[in-house]
Order: structure tokens, then sequence, then C-alpha cells
């Protein structure tokens, strides 16, 4: 059984998924969405979702305002790109740590954020491999500061990677899958028959 933490999970869903050729989040998976998933199989963990919206973002804002374990924020400049969505969600961290996942990886178990929880200290986790990091990526609420302060077009990758990291080197692919594709979501149906 895993066990509910006292923990942040900052979740952008703010893209035009110009990929996948129509709205990735609101696609049907299992009883409900790929984005649905993502934020069960984060609060399966994680004591509250902040999600950040951007295209469409009024749908995602009603479609949790009952909810009182999600935070919608809707980034009016999601056309700046992911770092901007993240600022935006991390404005709104509460906890001592923190962690990131996309909404359309609606395949990281629960599990999978228990044993990136279990590595925590005063540095970045990502579940992976220095050559395949992966998510959920899990932060210090000291890096909160110096994400905030960045540009808009700043990237994640370097303030993460001006501090510590460490990895929890698990094997799982589900680290990897997000629906970016049609292919992608073609493969994400297939393993839920």
């Amino acid at each position: 059984m895993v066990q509910y933490q006292q923990v942040d999970c900052v979740m952008p869903a703010a893209g035009l998924s110009s990929r996948m050729g129509r709205w990735k989040m609101m696609l049907p998976y299992r009883h409900h969405t790929v984005l649905d998933e993502s934020i069960e199989n984060a609060l399966g963990f994680c004591s509250r979702v902040i999600l950040v919206a951007g295209h469409r973002g009024d749908e995602l804002a009603s479609r949790y305002q009952e909810k009182s374990n999600i935070k919608v924020v809707v980034n009016t400049h999601y056309k700046q790109g992911m770092f901007s969505s993240i600022q935006q969600g991390v404005k709104l961290v509460e906890s001592e740590h923190f962690f990131i996942c996309h909404g359309d990886m609606p395949c990281i178990s629960p599990d999978i954020y228990r044993r990136v929880w279990d590595k925590r200290g005063s540095y970045t986790v990502f579940p992976g491999t220095a050559e395949r990091p992966g998510h959920p990526v899990l932060l210090p609420a000291t890096l909160k500061a110096q994400i905030l302060s960045a540009p808009f077009d700043g990237k994640m990758k370097r303030i993460i990677y001006s501090g510590e990291v460490k990895y929890a080197e698990l094997t799982e692919t589900d680290i990897y899958f997000d629906v970016d594709t049609p292919a992608a979501y073609e493969r994400l149906c297939q393993r839920s028959q």
C-alpha cells in the first residue's frame, strides 16, 4: 500500500498538443482521460497536484474546480514554453520537496513516486539514470527561488544541474513514456486492453 505524503506535484498540461494533432489531455484512457489518469496516479502518493493549464485552460479549471487536492493555475504565457508553466506551478508549492511530472504521462504509478521519494534529500532526484533521467523528478524547495527568478525562456535542466543530482535507477519504461504522438496514444490504448 502506497503511503500518502505531504508533497506537492507540479503538473504542466498547458501545451497545444501540436505533435498529437488534437488535444491530448482529454483523450479517452481507461475510465476517464489521459490527464485524469496522470493526476490520479500522482494523488495516489502526493497530497496535492498543482495543475498548470494554458491552452483550453478554462476547461481544465472548470473540470477540476471541485477537487480540493487539485489546484489549477492558468499560465497565460504558455506559448513561451514548458519552463514558463513550471514557474507558474512552482509559485504555489508549499511542501519541502516537490515533484514535477507532465500531464501526458499517465503510466507513472504511485509506487514510482514513492520510490523516488525514498531517495529524497537536499538534492534533485530523477527516477532513471544520468543517461535517461525520466519523470517524475523530485526537487528540494530550496530550488524554488532560482526557478522563479529565471527568465521565461530559462532552462530547467540548467537550474537542476547547477546543484547536486541523484538517480533512483528505476528500470520501468513508464518513467519515459509520454503520450506525444498518435502512435504513442495507440500504444497507450493497447496497454489498457
